[in-house]
C-alpha cells in the first residue's frame, strides 16, 4: 500500500464536543499510553462528567462508522492477502538447507584466510627481526672498526683508558692537545660513530662504550682548548673553525657554557661587586660601562662571526651574548649587587633604574637584530632581573610624596592665598598643578609606570573637584552675622575674595589641562592616535567635572554680595512712616538706602576688575543686580499695596463719617502723603536704574528691573488720575 493509503481520514466530529480529537491522534503519534486521569483532569473544568460521557459516546460512534467504511473499501485487499500467503511456509523451509550449506562454506573460507594471514605476519616479523639484527651487527662492526682506527690515530690504548687522558698538573686538569686538522676530521666522523652506536646499543659492550666516551672526551677537551686559545690570540679563522666543529658535534650549548665559565665569569668577577661600585666615581653607571667594554673588546670578533648585523653571520646557530654573557651578568648583579634594587631612597632608585635601562638599551643594540632582542627579552634571567626592580613600591613612595603633600595643603583649613602669586592665587590649586607636573617630571616619572602616574593625575583632579565642594561648606564661608559689624564686613570681604580667587584658579586649572596633555604625550614619545584620543577623552571628563563647580562658586559669590546688600532694602518698608502725618515736602532725591544697596556690588566690581575677566565680572554684576532687583520689586510692591489699602480704607471711612472739615482735612492730608510715598519710590527706582546703567549693564538684562520701573510709574499715574 502507498503512504497515502496508510492512514484513513476520520470523519469530522460535531463542533460542540467538549474535547478535541487531535489529543487522541497526538498520543498515537508520540507512541505514548493514554492516561484517563490526565484526560479527565484537563477537561473537568470544560464540562461535567455526564456531558463528557455523552460527547465521548458520540465520538465513538463516529470512529465505528469510519472503521466500517475502511473495511468495506479495502475488503478485496484483505481477501487477496489471505490467498497469497498459502504455501509460503513450504517455500521458506525449502531454502533453509541451501542457505545453511552456504554459511558453512563461507565460514571455512574465512578460517583459511585468517590462518594464511597469521602465517604471513609471523614470517614478516621474523624477517624484520633478522633485518634489524643484521643492521645492528653491521653497525657494531662499523663501531669496532671506527674505534680501532681512532684509538690508533688518537694514540689511545688500554693503559690510556685506565690512566685517563688528563694528568694532574698543579691541581688543574691539563688538556691533551690534538692536531687541529685531526680534530676537524675526527669531529666529522664522530657523528657517524654516534649514529652507528645508536643502532647497535643492545650489542655494545662496556669496552665499546668506554672507548667511545674516551674519544668524545679527548675530542671535546682538545676542541675546547683550541677554542679558548683562538679567543686569547683573537684568531678569527681559528674561532670560526672551532665553532663549525662544535656545530658538527651538536655541542652549541656546551661551547656557550664553556665561554661563560672560562671567559665571562673571571672577567666580571672583579667588575660586578660592591667594592667596585663604591670605588667607581660614576657608581653603577661606571660598572655598566665596564661590563659593556668587555663586549666591545673581548667579544667583538666572536660576535662578528656569530651575530647577524649588516651582513650574514659566518657561523650560524650561536648566541653568546644571550646565552653566555647575559646570564653571567644577571647572576652577578643579583648576587653581588643586591643593594641597587632597594627602593627605600626613591631618588637613588630612579637614578639606578634609569642607568640600568640605558645599559639594557645598549646591550640590545649589541644583539644586532630584532630576533636577538626578543631572545634576550624572553631569557629567564632577563625576566627575573627586571622583576627584581620593585616598581610598585617606588610608585607607592612617590604617591605618598605627591598625594600626601596635596592632601596636607587641602586639610590645613586655611584659605591659603599666596602672598606673591605667579600662576595661581591659592596654595591648594598651585599645589595641585605642581603635583600634576611632578608626576611627569624628570627624576620621578618612569615610562613603565605610565598607567599609574596617569591614574594619579586623574585622582588629583578628582580630589580638586571634591575639595572645591568641601571648601564651599567651610564654616567661615557659610556663617552669617549682622551686616553692620566690622568683624562681619571683614569676614565677608575675605570670603568674597577667596571665592573669586577660587573661581579664577579653577578656570586656570581647567585651561591648563590641554598643556598637561601635551607634556604627557611628549614624555611618552611614540604614542598612537588612538592612545592620544583615549587620554584626551579621560582628561575632558575631568575638565567637565571641574567646570560643574563654577556655577556653584558663582552662587556663593552672589550670595556673599547679596548678603551685604539686601539687608538695606528693609528701609523701603520705612518710607511710609517718613511721610505719613509728618507734613514733609514732596521728595526730590532718592533715599540713602539706594546708595547703600548698590555700594557693595560696585565696590566688588572695582576691586576685582583687574583679576576677573570683564565679561565674567559683568555677568556676576548682572546676576547680583537681578537678585537685588527681585527683592526690591517685592519690597516696593508690598509698600504700594499697603498704600493702596490705606487709600481704600480712607474712602470707606469717608462714607461712614460726616463730611466735617476735620475729616476733609485729614483725607486731603492722607492722599498727599500717599503721593509723596509713590514719588519717593519712583525717585529711588530711577536712581537705582541709573546706577545699573552707569555700571554698563543694560536695563533689559536685569531681571524684574523693567517691571519694577513700570510698577512705580503705573502707581504714580494712577495716583495722578484719581485726583
Amino acid at each position: 500500500m502507498s503512504k497515502e493509503n496508510d492512514t484513513y481520514p476520520i470523519p469530522t466530529e460535531p463542533n460542540d464536543l467538549c474535547f478535541d480529537k487531535k489529543e487522541f491522534i497526538k498520543v498515537l503519534k508520540l507512541q505514548k499510553s493514554f492516561s484517563v486521569d490526565q484526560f479527565l483532569q484537563n477537561h473537568r473544568k470544560k464540562a461535567n462528567l455526564e456531558t463528557l460521557r455523552d460527547d465521548l459516546g458520540v465520538y465513538l460512534k463516529v470512529l465505528r462508522s469510519a472503521m466500517i467504511e475502511l473495511i468495506n473499501k479495502d475488503y478485496a485487499d484483505f481477501v487477496n492477502l489471505s490467498s497469497n500467503l498459502i504455501g509460503l511456509d513450504k517455500a521458506i523451509n525449502g531454502i533453509q538447507v541451501p542457505l545453511g550449506q552456504l554459511k558453512e562454506e563461507v565460514l571455512q573460507v574465512k578460517l583459511n584466510l585468517d590462518e594464511a594471514m597469521g602465517n604471513l605476519s609471523f614470517h614478516l616479523d621474523q624477517r624484520r627481526q633478522i633485518r634489524a639484527r643484521k643492521q645492528s651487527l653491521q653497525s657494531l662492526a662499523r663501531v669496532q672498526s671506527s674505534l680501532t682506527k681512532w684509538s690508533v690515530l688518537l694514540h689511545l690504548s688500554e693503559d690510556d683508558s685506565r690512566g685517563g687522558e688528563e694528568k694532574e698538573a698543579g691541581g688543574k686538569k691539563e688538556r691533551l692537545r690534538l692536531d687541529p686538522g685531526l680534530v676537524e676530521r675526527a669531529a666529522s666522523e664522530f657523528n657517524q660513530l654516534q649514529f652507528c652506536i645508536s643502532k647497535c646499543e643492545n650489542d655494545l659492550t662496556e669496552s665499546h662504550k668506554q672507548h667511545a666516551e674516551e674519544i668524545r672526551d679527548l675530542l671535546t677537551s682538545s676542541l675546547d682548548g683550541m677554542f679558548l686559545e683562538s679567543l686569547q690570540e683573537r684568531d678569527s679563522e681559528g674561532m670560526a673553525r672551532c665553532l663549525r666543529i662544535y656545530i658538527t658535534l651538536d655541542k652549541i650549548a656546551d661551547v656557550e657554557v664553556l665561554f661563560r665559565r672560562e671567559v665571562v665569569s673571571p672577567a666580571l668577577r672583579d667588575v660586578v661587586n660592591e667594592s667596585s661600585l663604591q670605588s667607581d666615581p660614576r657608581g653603577l653607571q661606571g660598572v655598566y660601562s665596564r661590563i659593556l667594554s668587555f663586549v666591545d673588546t673581548e667579544m667583538e670578533q666572536l660576535l662578528k662571526l656569530t651575530a647577524r648585523g649588516v651582513q650574514m653571520p659566518t657561523v650560524k646557530g650561536f648566541d653568546f651574548l644571550v646565552n653566555s654573557f647575559w646570564p653571567e651578568v644577571g647572576q652577578r648583579l643579583e648576587l653581588d649587587l643586591p643593594l641597587i634594587y632597594a627602593p627605600g631612597n626613591p631618588d637613588m632608585f630612579y637614578q639606578r633604574y634609569c642607568e640600568t635601562q640605558e645599559f639594557l638599551e645598549k646591550l640590545e643594540r649589541c644583539c644586532g637584530t630584532q630576533v636577538g632582542v626578543k631572545r634576550l627579552h624572553s631569557h629567564p634571567q632577563y625576566v627575573a632581573f627586571l622583576q627584581r626592580w620593585n616598581l610598585p613600591v617606588y610608585f607607592q613612595i612617590r604617591f605618598q610624596e605627591i598625594a600626601g603633600a596635596l592632601e596636607t595643603t587641602m586639610s590645613e583649613g586655611d584659605p591659603g592665598i599666596l602672598p606673591v602669586p605667579v600662576d595661581f592665587q591659592l596654595k591648594t590649586t598651585a599645589a595641585a598643578w605642581d603635583c600634576l607636573m611632578r608626576c611627569w617630571a624628570s627624576g620621578v616619572f618612569l615610562h613603565q609606570l605610565t598607567h599609574r602616574f596617569w591614574k594619579l593625575n586623574l585622582q588629583i583632579l578628582a580630589r580638586c573637584y571634591t575639595w572645591v565642594g568641601e571648601v564651599l561648606e567651610w564654616k567661615w564661608l557659610s556663617e552669617s552675622a549682622a551686616p553692620n559689624t566690622v568683624s562681619c564686613n571683614t569676614a565677608c570681604s575675605a570670603r568674597l575674595q577667596f571665592l573669586v580667587l577660587l573661581y579664577t584658579d579653577v578656570e586656570k586649572l581647567v585651561a591648563r589641562l590641554p598643556n598637561l596633555l601635551d607634556i604627557i604625550t611628549g614624555r611618552l614619545g611614540s604614542l598612537s592616535e588612538q592612545g592620544k584620543k583615549l587620554l584626551n577623552s579621560c582628561l575632558k571628563e575631568s575638565e567637565q567635572q571641574l567646570l560643574t563647580r563654577l556655577p556653584l562658586i558663582t552662587q556663593f559669590i552672589l550670595g556673599e554680595i547679596s548678603s551685604q546688600s539686601l539687608p538695606h532694602l528693609r528701609q523701603v518698608s520705612d518710607i511710609p512712616r517718613l511721610f505719613r502725618r509728618t507734613n514733609r515736602e514732596m521728595p526730590t532725591k532718592p533715599c540713602s538706602y539706594v546708595s547703600q544697596v548698590v555700594a557693595v556690588p560696585l565696590a566688588f566690581h572695582s576691586a576685582h576688575k583687574s583679576v576677573v575677566k570683564s565679561d565674567l565680572l559683568e555677568q556676576w554684576l548682572t546676576l547680583t543686580f537681578s537678585a537685588i532687583t527681585q527683592q526690591l520689586f517685592s519690597c516696593v510692591d508690598d509698600v504700594l499695596t499697603s498704600v493702596q489699602k490705606t487709600e481704600e480704607s480712607l474712602r470707606r471711612l469717608k462714607k461712614i463719617r460726616d463730611r466735617s472739615a476735620a475729616a476733609s482735612s485729614n483725607e486731603a492730608r492722607g492722599v498727599g502723603d500717599d503721593e509723596k510715598i509713590r514719588e519717593q519710590l519712583l525717585l529711588d527706582v530711577y536712581s537705582y536704574c541709573e546706577v545699573v546703567e552707569n555700571a554698563g549693564i543694560a536695563r533689559t538684562n536685569v531681571d524684574k528691573l523693567e517691571e519694577l520701573v513700570s510698577l512705580v510709574e503705573t502707581a504714580r499715574t494712577k495716583s495722578d488720575s484719581s485726583k
